[in-house]
């Protein structure tokens, strides 16, 4: 007689059918998509509505991503050397017609004979500098991709002078103790602020040339920032005022909602 409490004894497991397989990781994979889906929506739900920053130097952004952004700032700091050189190509390799994207601050032409440079020391002193003055120093060429945060990026051509043999020829040495640079336009529509060890950085060039010719009104002329190390908001053009401190100074995308730093 059988017991009626004995275990049943297990046949061998059947495998899986390869219909069951992909059946189950089909449930798995849109599973884990909804989840993240889900996650993904209630953050974006949260951030929408989160209150604006305070304005100040920088506005335009939700007071989370603004702190996420300052936040991304010193740790890009804290590993940023000047041994971090953006990568150079062949001049061949430069784009004939170079991107031209805006011209807030620098519309129109300018009288480049009578155009000069205001360098401001926190001092007070304001050194007048003329556009020969400066051609009067080593010239530097450079040809990186140029990224602009908008997504696309093109291989071009500028030359100038290397923005520390600036500083240097000018004795603005004790200037490069602060931790920023800010610069401006003449007509003051465009201004960005940029931290001491991008300004200084062996790529950053105060440019007149682009594939080896003067900078034309829409590229900038008579002189412009070229900084590979930053994103293309930061490459003023036609430079009218370089100042210097320990606090930012005002930058024209940072104010829209921008990240300050734009760093690459």
């Amino acid at each position: 007689m059988k017991n009626p409490f004995s275990k049943k004894t297990k046949g061998p497991k059947k495998p899986l059918t390869i219909e069951q397989k992909i059946s189950r990781r089909n449930f798995i994979s849109f599973g884990t998509f909804f989840i993240v889906s889900g996650a993904a929506y209630g953050g974006w739900k949260w951030l929408y509505n989160s209150p604006e920053e305070v304005a100040t130097v920088t506005a335009g952004a939700r007071a989370p991503l603004r702190r996420a952004l300052n936040k991304t700032e010193l740790a890009f700091r804290r590993v940023f050397s000047n041994n971090h050189l953006v990568k150079t190509y062949p001049k061949a390799m430069a784009a004939k017609n170079v991107r031209h994207n805006e011209d807030i601050g620098s519309e129109g032409k300018i009288d480049v004979a009578a155009w000069k440079l205001q360098v401001k020391k926190q001092s007070g002193e304001v050194l007048s500098i003329s556009l020969a003055d400066i051609k009067a120093l080593p010239k530097t060429d450079i040809v990186f991709d140029f990224k602009c945060v908008e997504g696309w990026d093109q291989i071009s051509h500028w030359g100038g002078v290397k923005f520390s043999d600036f500083i240097k020829h000018f004795k603005l040495d004790d200037q490069t103790a602060l931790q920023y640079v800010g610069l401006e336009t003449p007509n003051k529509g465009y201004y960005v602020g940029i931290d001491m060890p991008s300004a200084m950085h062996p790529q950053t060039l105060l440019a007149y040339e682009v594939n080896e010719k003067p900078l034309p009104p829409k590229h900038g002329a008579p002189l412009r920032l070229i900084i590979p190390v930053k994103y293309g908001i930061k490459n003023l053009k036609r430079i009218g005022t370089i100042t210097f401190s320990n606090q930012r100074p005002p930058d024209y995308w940072a104010e829209q909602g921008y990240d300050y730093y734009s760093g690459l």
